[in-house]
């Protein structure tokens, strides 16, 4: 009898694209994915502005008041059009990528009703902002919409990042890995990092690349503004190291030790930077490389914090409330 030819073995699917049968490495895969299109999105905001594209479509959901999509209109080129209209196109990934971290969150074989909170905050988030870009829009680029609208960029990128790390991690009560003043010190450094970002939005705001000529402008000293910026740099960099020599001196682990570094090294970068375009007169492409510079500072930031703190694996029940057996509190 003739033997049939064996059958190609069938090619296992990438955990990324396993929705429907995730894991927690899949979960964090997604979350990981949140956390690069928000930080990308801010960034592509960026170039909208330096490029003076920023009323490249001057109406809101329409590119032009005819249209959705991009149209010829007196006063504004086809390049500015197409830069600002690329970048609204930009929401549906992050849209889409948000929804795949809440269909993620509510698969996951051990249902964890804190990390589908965590997921639903990014297409909640997504909407906020789109009906936000409106607002900057109808209000003419005015600097206090713009910053509000980089602000909710900045809230979402802290949410994705507490949801890949809550998604490596089991929903035991936090465990401190280090001494409780060296977590007081990052969460000093959160706050400071966060001053620094408001001080570097009122330079923006102060300062040329406006998104548009016709942009209204903060009424500030722009040599008085940039000082503040810099010395609350000063501030965060101080603070790095310190934490940064804290945790080398303590023995605290090592992933908490090298995301320290991590932050450090990204800060003093991202300073290089900010000297170089302020003595360059500001240069289009030194600005869209300091938001780069300061999404990633943010995000080291955070990934500093979430590794003071442990909460055990992914796959570890929490623990059963008092009178609870453990395999009651399983199966709740």
């Amino acid at each position: 009898m003739k033997e049939l030819p064996d059958r190609p073995a069938r090619r296992a699917v990438h955990p990324f694209l396993s929705l429907w049968s995730p894991t927690a490495a899949t979960m964090r895969l997604w979350a990981l994915a949140a956390v690069a299109v928000n930080a990308g999105i801010t960034v592509t905001g960026a170039v909208v502005r330096v490029t003076g594209s920023g009323l490249g479509c001057p109406t809101w959901p329409r590119c032009t008041p005819d249209s959705f999509v991009p149209a010829a209109h007196d006063g504004i080129s086809p390049l500015n059009t197409a830069i600002e209209f690329g970048n609204r196109l930009l929401t549906f990934l992050v849209l889409v990528v948000a929804v795949a971290c809440v269909i993620a969150a509510r698969r996951l074989p051990e249902r964890r009703s804190g990390l589908v909170r965590l997921a639903w905050i990014q297409p909640f988030g997504v909407a906020v902002q789109a009906f936000w870009g409106g607002v900057v829009v109808h209000s003419a680029l005015n600097p206090v919409t713009v910053n509000v609208h980089f602000l909710f960029s900045v809230g979402m990128m802290a949410a994705a990042c507490l949801l890949y790390a809550r998604a490596g991690e089991g929903d035991a009560p936090p465990e401190p890995l280090v001494h409780p003043r060296i977590r007081t010190l990052g969460s000093v450094l959160v706050g400071a990092v966060l001053t620094l970002i408001v001080a570097g939005m009122v330079v923006t705001g102060t300062g040329p690349h406006s998104g548009d000529e016709l942009a209204s402008r903060f009424p500030f000293d722009i040599e008085t503004v940039a000082r503040i910026h810099a010395d609350a740099a000063y501030l965060v960099v101080g603070l790095t190291f310190a934490l940064t020599f804290a945790l080398h001196v303590t023995g605290a682990p090592g992933p908490a030790r090298r995301a320290a570094l991590t932050l450090l090294a990204v800060e003093l970068a991202q300073g290089v930077v900010g000297y170089v375009q302020y003595f360059l007169a500001v240069p289009a492409f030194l600005v869209g490389l300091h938001v780069l510079g300061s999404t990633l500072v943010w995000i080291c930031t955070l990934r500093v914090v979430f590794a003071l703190r442990s909460r055990g694996p992914a796959d570890a029940p929490a623990a059963a409330p008092a009178g609870v057996s453990a395999p009651d509190a399983v199966r709740a």
